[in-house]
């Protein structure tokens, strides 16, 4: 058994997204054997997200069929890293063109529920996560080390102006705090990094998108024709600067009554999903209106950790999230692949 005969085997490992095997899309980035014994390293950059465990899990299958132990690794080139948050793998911004849609909501649950898919979770300036029971602890390097919550580190602008301070974010505030809050927080190695972006296309906005790598945001909409004209502001945002989406989520998509279990559709219906199909990007679900979801978040407990009908709709979501995050990297790199081998060698 050598190199080779290992990368044949992998052929047989489709990539279920991009619909081809895993040699072909160039998502095998080293291959070392030894007796009996092969290490595999493989493109994929979205821990914990289910079709990317899949993958890795048809590797080992597969080298297992053939009597070969198989150890793995995963690592992709992050484009654009520098300095900022060089320790974490994948930031996803969540953004919405209006306020009052749940988006804090749900960044608080998205980052809860791919911890609780066990990945390393950082949730970053989510305010409305139901106070937390500590403040930010401090380091003699003066370093801040973030709280911990239901196994997410949080930081907030709000524990550094406090609760009570009236603050008018200008860009110079905004950089100079964003900076603050990335370089001088202790994050740790992280798999997620989720930023709750405040509503609009203002600065705060544009600073992150500047200086940090963002491998892909969320759109978050209700099904009302207002809140989908105005998340489609923030969809243009993104284009402008080149920021992958990775898909429209309808939030308050329909109300359950807790009494009679009749839905009730008090914001209209599908309109999420048909902003999705318009624009052409993955439409990542719909998340009930559900009373539980306030009290959840009143008591500082997401409902992603529920195992009624709502919590399964935000864990869904989450999982379609990581997933469209681990499709943009193996895009982008079997993209890259192709492009080498169409540019013709220099004369």
């Amino acid at each position: 058994m050598n190199e080779n005969d290992v990368r044949s085997l992998l052929r047989g490992v489709e990539d279920p997204d991009l619909g081809e095997n895993i040699v072909s899309l160039d998502l095998v980035n080293d291959i070392e054997t030894r007796e009996g014994a092969a290490h595999v390293s493989l493109a994929l950059g979205a821990p914990y997200s289910p079709n990317e465990t899949a993958i890795a899990g048809r590797v080992r299958e597969v080298l297992g069929e053939e009597g070969i132990e198989c150890e793995l690794t995963a690592s992709v080139d992050r484009p654009a890293e520098g300095d900022v948050l060089p320790d974490v793998k994948n930031v996803i911004a969540v953004a919405s063109g209006k306020g009052g849609v749940g988006k804090s909501t749900v960044a608080v649950n998205l980052a809860a529920g791919l911890s609780q898919l066990g990945a390393r979770v950082g949730l970053f300036d989510a305010d409305v996560y139901g106070d937390a029971d500590e403040r930010p602890q401090a380091t003699a390097e003066e370093q801040i080390i973030p709280p911990e919550k239901y196994g997410t580190k949080l930081m907030s602008m709000d524990f550094l102006t406090g609760e009570d301070d009236p603050v008018i974010w200008r860009g110079p505030m905004v950089h100079k705090l964003l900076t603050q809050l990335f370089e001088d927080v202790e994050w740790g190695a992280l798999d997620y990094m989720v930023i709750d972006l405040p509503p609009g296309t203002g600065d705060t906005q544009l600073t992150l998108l500047q200086t940090v790598p963002i491998a892909g945001a969320v759109i978050v909409t209700t099904p009302q024709e207002v809140a989908v004209d105005d998340a489609r502001k923030g969809l243009e945002m993104f284009g402008k600067h080149e920021t992958p989406v990775l898909g429209i989520v309808e939030n308050m998509s329909g109300f359950r009554c807790p009494d009679c279990g009749t839905e009730h559709d008090l914001f209209g219906a599908g309109g999420g999903r048909a902003f999705a199909e318009d624009v052409e990007m993955p439409f990542l679900g719909e998340l009930p209106l559900d009373p539980r979801v306030r009290e959840g978040g009143d008591d500082g407990a997401p409902i992603v950790l529920d195992d009624g009908e709502t919590g399964e709709a935000f864990r869904t979501f989450t999982e379609n999230t990581a997933n469209n995050a681990g499709l943009v990297h193996r895009r982008r790199r079997s993209d890259a692949r192709q492009g080498e081998e169409q540019t013709p060698d220099a004369p």
